[in-house]
Parts: C-alpha cells; sequence; structure tokens
C-alpha cells in the first residue's frame, strides 16, 4: 500500500524502451498518487506502449524518423504532461526501470514548497537487486552520492515546471549527460538544486555481463567529451577533468607503453606501466566501504578509463565527420 496522498499539481513522466515488468512496477507505484501520468517510449517491440495504454497511462510513442534520445522523450512526455493537467507545477521525471519509493512524491513536492530559490530536487537511488552481480553492485555505489545542495542530477528528479520551461527543457540531441547539461542550465538561470535524503527510487539496472558494462562506460566516456564540448568553458568547466582523465589512463599511458616497446626500452615501458597499480592503490585507499567492494570498484575505475577512452574517440569521430549520434545501449 502507497502512502502518498494523491497531489493534483505533480504529474510524472516515465520513459523507457523494452522495459516489460520494470515498466510495470515503475508505472503502478505512481498511479493514483499524481494528476497526471505520461509513459513515453522509444521503439519498444515488448508491448511497453500497449502495457502502459491497458493501465490508463498516457502515452506517446516516439517517432522512429528521429533518432531517439531520453532528453527528447523527457520533453515530449512533459509537453502532454502539461497539455492533459494544466495545473501541473511539478513535474517528476524517472525512467522505466525504476519504482518509485513510498513517500518520496511527498518529501520532494514539501521540500519545493517550503523551499522556494530550490527549483530540482532528487533523493536515494538504490539498485533492485545490488547481489545479482558485480556490475549491478557497482551502479548501487555509485547512486550513493552526497546529500544537500548539488550541481546536477540524474534521470530521476521533481523539477518546478515553470523553471523547466524557464531553462529551456532538455536538449532534445543530447544522446548521453542530458541530465547533468540541464542541471547547468537551471543553476545558471539563478535556481538551486537539492539532494534529499530519503528514498526516490529502486532501479533495476539488470547488467549482468561484462560487455554491458563495458558499454555503459563507453556511454559515460561519450557524455563526457558531448558535455565538455557545451559547458567546458569557464566557470563551469564541466566534465573537462573526466575527458582529460578518460584520454591520459584510457590512451596516452598505453601509447606511452607501446612507444617504449617499439623504440627498444622494455624497462621504461614497465615503469610506465606500473602506473596503473599506484593508480588502483590511490583509488583503493580512497574508497570507501567493505574491502571487496573496494577491490572491485578500484580495479573498474581503472579498467572503465580504457571505455571510457573509446567514448571520447566516438565522440570526435563523429563530429569530425557530421555523423548523427545513436544512442549507446547496454541492456
Amino acid at each position: 500500500m502507497r502512502d502518498d496522498p494523491p497531489f493534483d499539481d505533480v504529474a510524472l513522466i516515465a520513459i523507457g524502451r523494452n522495459e516489460g515488468d520494470r515498466l510495470r512496477r515503475c508505472l503502478e507505484s505512481s498511479l493514483g498518487r499524481v494528476s497526471c501520468v505520461v509513459y513515453v517510449d522509444s521503439g519498444s517491440t515488448d508491448g511497453s506502449a500497449e502495457l502502459a495504454v491497458g493501465m490508463g497511462v498516457h502515452v506517446v510513442v516516439l517517432d522512429t524518423a528521429v533518432p531517439f534520445t531520453a532528453a527528447r522523450a523527457r520533453n515530449e512526455g512533459a509537453r502532454l504532461a502539461l497539455r492533459a493537467s494544466p495545473d501541473t507545477r511539478y513535474l517528476q521525471f524517472v525512467d522505466g526501470d525504476c519504482e518509485v519509493a513510498t513517500g518520496w512524491l511527498g518529501h520532494a513536492r514539501a521540500f519545493l514548497e517550503s523551499h522556494p530559490a530550490v527549483v530540482a530536487v532528487c533523493g536515494r537511488r538504490r539498485e533492485r537487486f545490488p547481489g545479482q552481480s558485480i556490475y549491478n553492485r557497482l551502479c548501487d555505489a555509485e547512486w550513493d552520492t552526497p546529500i544537500g545542495a548539488t550541481r546536477a542530477f540524474g534521470g530521476d528528479v521533481m523539477v518546478r515546471a515553470d523553471a523547466f520551461e524557464a531553462a529551456g527543457r532538455y536538449r532534445d540531441e543530447l544522446i548521453a549527460g542530458e541530465d547533468p547539461e540541464f542541471a547547468i542550465r537551471l543553476r545558471q538561470a539563478g535556481g538551486q538544486l537539492w539532494r534529499l535524503d530519503n528514498e526516490m527510487t529502486l532501479h533495476d539496472a539488470a547488467m549482468v555481463s561484462f560487455s554491458q558494462w563495458w558499454r555503459r562506460s563507453v556511454r559515460a566516456g561519450y557524455a563526457f567529451a558531448l558535455g565538455a564540448s557545451i559547458h567546458g568553458a569557464p566557470p563551469e568547466r564541466h566534465w573537462v577533468r573526466e575527458s582529460r582523465r578518460a584520454w591520459l589512463w584510457g590512451l596516452v599511458i598505453p601509447l606511452m607503453c607501446v612507444a617504449a616497446l617499439l623504440s627498444g626500452h622494455p624497462i621504461l615501458a614497465g615503469v610506465v606501466a606500473l602506473l596503473y597499480p599506484f593508480q588502483w592503490s590511490r583509488l583503493f585507499l580512497s574508497t570507501e566501504g567493505p574491502v571487496p567492494l573496494k577491490v572491485v570498484r578500484s580495479t573498474f575505475l581503472v579498467l572503465g578509463k580504457f571505455a571510457e577512452a573509446v567514448g571520447q574517440i566516438k565522440f570526435y569521430c563523429h563530429r569530425i565527420v557530421g555523423r548523427q549520434a545513436r544512442l549507446i545501449e547496454y541492456k
């Protein structure tokens, strides 16, 4: 039983593609609690759109002639929500693989009501099955972020409808990193962002293979490059450091090792390669939590730089040839 009262001025927008039962749980967690629930489908083939229609949800099926992006989906969902429920003051965005936690809508709305300077609020996202794989466990650790004033948020967030419109909405064309980019524009417009110490959503990454984790990390690298290209200049310096780290650890140091070997200096190559265990040790010592988790996180943080470098290269190759980027999906 949900304990949120119905909120006539809150609309929920869920987006997804082939989420199946995850989408059912997502929609069930909000139906009857908000003025309007909208589901935006990005080319599902598993009957997701039909499922949502059968649950009485407003549904937008995106035109396949235009490349799918989460940003475009959120914008289309918001448009329909504001038409269907003109009195909406707050927009709750959620990914279709997430279940909204009991009480979250009330906590988020109450905080925005009592803090007029805050334009967007998020909370604790948890993994539904952290023990299913080390990749899910890594996601669960990734969601554990500091509480209080923040500079960015993810796909699950409650935003003031007027601030959403004033900031220009999400950028439709972004295939990754659309949430932090939008957060920057909300802050630049004078708004504050906040992360509450309240359960917000239960996420199902469904990530059980190394290839899924690799694709997700490639997408992160692409997002870093894309974000830096938009907001990399001072004072934001958005994802500039992350991009440089990807280049350094994922490409520059490996090339230095290869160059040393090809020039007949294997000892120098070995010395350069020792930077990786040094970096692993530094990450291990700076990571909190039980030792097994610290080992896993440090290992995959080091490995992730190679995937992020691939994402960086993809971004600049697309930019050079003027190619329209497509979503990098991991499930």
